[in-house]
């Protein structure tokens, strides 16, 4: 059974300026996640894109990433579609491709309610063939996951664990205290939360500062794991004036944007999500001088 804790990468694509898939950066980045010390990759999440991209494009992503990683560390990979059907075929190629974990978010675009959430999720984890990941973003898909649902999803073979984007401390703790730690797996999905998703017995986080930061957002757990937890806090707060910068716009932008600052060939987000200007630029480059000063001092 698949161990889910740590900080896993919530990877981003890497795209030619004409927006194709650069496939040889894709392996790259692969390979500079796992000596950076990360316990999983999530690729085709959010920071990957996944939903401006064929079901094609997604299958080549994900062969690579599982290639290229290749057994070294876990390869979760976001399956949800807004279908179910979809879903399903999509989870399966991915069991096909050699995935560890399919990461489902929520269907979106259409409304939904908590039945049809509990039905989707069961058919994909009895379908798919793959260990299944909830991931919860309710402000992207206009849904909330209740933790009463999660609590009965938890039951389901297959289904082990949750990512929780909602920014909601309160709603993640809901998550915590409903399931079993032992055999369900509580994630922040957001990086401010992940220290203190862990001190309320959650298992870690997948973060997309990971593409900008991997060894630093790795000794947050680190240090929590050694219960040097003055160090994790420090390292936690340490990002927070690139967090500040998400305000500004689409997030996979900001996190892009500060990964080429930093030296990393990632490219642009697809049109119309991507942002380049001045204003974004200079916000960016600010917080990374703050946090550059931090560390030194």
């Amino acid at each position: 059974m698949l161990e889910v804790r740590g900080i896993i990468a919530a990877m981003s694509t890497p795209f030619f300026e004409d927006e194709t898939i650069n496939e040889a950066e894709l392996r790259n980045q692969v390979d500079r996640f796992i000596y950076a010390g990360l316990h999983g990759i999530f690729t085709l999440g959010t920071n990957g894109e996944n939903y401006a991209m064929s079901f094609e494009e997604k299958v080549r992503v994900m062969e690579c990433v599982i290639d290229q990683a290749d057994h070294r560390l876990p390869v979760y990979v976001g399956t949800g579609c807004t279908t179910t059907k979809e879903t399903v075929a999509l989870t399966k190629k991915a069991k096909e491709l050699g995935a560890d974990c399919a990461s489902i978010v929520s269907p979106y675009f259409a409304a939904n309610t908590q039945e049809g959430l509990y039905a989707h999720y069961r058919t994909v984890a009895e379908e798919g063939g793959l260990p299944v990941l909830i991931y919860n973003m309710p402000a992207r898909t206009g849904v909330n996951v209740h933790y009463k649902t999660v609590e009965k999803l938890a039951q389901v073979p297959n289904i082990i664990g949750i990512k929780d984007s909602s920014g909601n401390f309160d709603n993640m703790l809901r998550y915590i205290e409903v399931t079993d730690p032992g055999k369900f797996a509580v994630l922040s999905g957001n990086d401010s939360l992940i220290l203190y998703c862990l001190l309320a017995g959650g298992h870690g986080g997948i973060s997309g500062i990971s593409n900008v930061f991997p060894e630093r957002m790795v000794a947050i757990y680190s240090n929590w794991e050694k219960g040097n937890m003055k160090e994790a806090r420090r390292v936690q707060d340490s990002i927070r004036p690139l967090r500040d910068c998400m305000a500004m716009g689409n997030p996979n932008s900001v996190v892009k944007r500060a990964a080429f600052m930093l030296g990393q060939n990632l490219g642009p987000v697809r049109a119309p999500f991507d942002i380049r200007d001045e204003a974004f630029d200079a916000a960016i480059r600010k917080a990374l001088d703050v946090i550059a000063n931090g560390e030194k001092g």
